[in-house]
């Protein structure tokens, strides 16, 4: 089976690098693939990615050693299967509140005994090798996004959840949730604090942590303080920052026309 080089790089100690991918296209999935990220996440949630256009996406970063990722809308068994079967090496799923949503997150990742998915890897087996239904299990990656207060209550039942891999924070619903401005790269107190707290209580259960950054500089840091995986940015926002910087470079640059008399 196709080594999953997320384990491989945690088992080094050793942080993933991830991208995000919210234009639903293949060339442009393609195109950030080859850019060197260890892992890409096609983002099912609040991407504009359907389920065909994310199938053409993971075909696309296949050429590549770049991490096929996906996050599933929900904690709905049914489309986390179904990405799965895709050919996703890693589901992020959104919401996980208590130990009975990672329970159940966690089952429809494994197959029996383990869990409860069920058989049918139909782009698996071409992407990851003939061996996919015995391996799958060690093989593929879970991760439980902790962005609720509901999820910071129940923080050590979900991280004592057998098969979860790691945790994911989403910043922007966790910031909400405490009461605070959404966005990335949080410096308010209360958040930061909520941050510190999920990863240390995740090294503490042997639990990857994950967070979503706005900046390079950012997720550096967090890597500093012993995050494992980072996210930086997305294609559309890379995309729309690059775009701004060449505009911004030719408006300050092109001569202003002078004013004519007209005789």
């Amino acid at each position: 089976m196709r080594e999953n080089r997320i384990r491989s790089i945690w088992q080094a100690g050793g942080a993933v690098v991830n991208g995000w991918l919210a234009i639903p296209n293949g060339f442009a999935a393609e195109t950030m693939a080859h850019q060197g990220w260890d892992a890409l996440t096609i983002d099912m949630q609040h991407g504009v990615v359907d389920y065909q256009e994310a199938v053409n996406m993971l075909t696309a970063i296949s050429t590549t050693q770049t991490v096929p990722m996906v996050r599933v809308p929900w904690l709905d068994p049914g489309i986390i299967m179904k990405m799965l079967d895709a050919g996703a090496y890693a589901v992020i799923c959104p919401m996980v509140n208590n130990r009975e949503d990672a329970e159940k997150l966690v089952a429809a990742t494994k197959y029996p005994p383990q869990g409860s998915r069920s058989f049918g890897p139909i782009r698996a087996l071409l992407y990851a090798g003939a061996d996919y239904g015995k391996k799958a299990n060690d093989t593929v990656v879970t991760f439980a996004m902790i962005e609720t207060r509901e999820a910071l209550d129940n923080l050590d039942d979900i991280l004592s959840v057998e098969g979860l891999d790691a945790v994911y924070i989403g910043p922007a619903d966790l910031s909400l949730a405490l009461g605070c401005t959404p966005k990335f790269d949080q410096d308010e107190k209360e958040v930061v604090e909520a941050i510190d707290y999920i990863l240390a209580r995740a090294k503490a259960h042997g639990v990857v942590a994950g967070i979503h950054n706005g900046t390079p500089e950012y997720a550096l840091k967090m890597i500093e303080k012993g995050f494992q995986f980072v996210t930086v940015a997305s294609d559309a926002r890379l995309m729309a920052a690059g775009a701004q910087q060449v505009v911004a470079t030719m408006r300050n640059g092109v001569a202003k026309p002078t004013a004519s008399s007209g005789y």
